[in-house]
């Protein structure tokens, strides 16, 4: 709000507006830990790898949830509490990767953080939200695409500018 305040009307975003939207970036980065763009990745196990007890012998094929990793009290503390804040300090390395990590990363990561912030400033600024079928919380399956069983209906109504 404080970048929608310092605009003149019909004015548009620019890198320095996008480059000071912290907490909105952290806001988007708590809802892809909620609920992730990719549920996981296969990957081969270039060596015998034991965990616990069990062997995983090099070449089996590892299967790994993104959830397993996000919804983990001793990385995330309250998991399943929607806090921005927790990413004002900096989480280490692989911890959250919503566009993977290494030399696997999204080209497009970059891409995406800024049609994100644009999209989620102007939906903010510029409408009024409502949500109609207010299931507290909504329950959504997990699947290779996550969304809402029941749907997710808003009713917005453009805010005068």
């Amino acid at each position: 709000m404080e970048i929608a305040r310092s605009k003149k009307a019909g004015e548009s975003l620019t890198w320095n507006d996008m480059q000071r939207m912290k907490y909105s970036w952290n806001v988007l980065l708590e809802v892809m830990r909620l609920v992730p763009p990719l549920q996981g990745t296969f990957r081969v196990a270039t060596t015998d790898i034991t965990y616990e007890g069990f062997t995983i012998p090099e070449g089996w094929k590892i299967y790994w949830t993104v959830s397993s990793t996000n919804n983990d009290p001793e990385i995330f503390r309250e998991p399943e509490k929607f806090d921005p804040t927790r990413f004002e300090s900096e989480i280490p390395p692989f911890l959250n990767v919503p566009f993977g990590g290494g030399p696997r990363i999204c080209p497009g990561k970059d891409f995406a953080k800024l049609q994100m912030l644009i999209y989620l400033h102007y939906a903010v600024t510029f409408f009024k939200w409502e949500l109609i079928n207010n299931v507290n919380p909504p329950k959504v399956p997990a699947s290779m695409h996550p969304l809402p069983s029941e749907g997710f209906r808003v009713r917005l109504e453009r805010c005068s500018q």
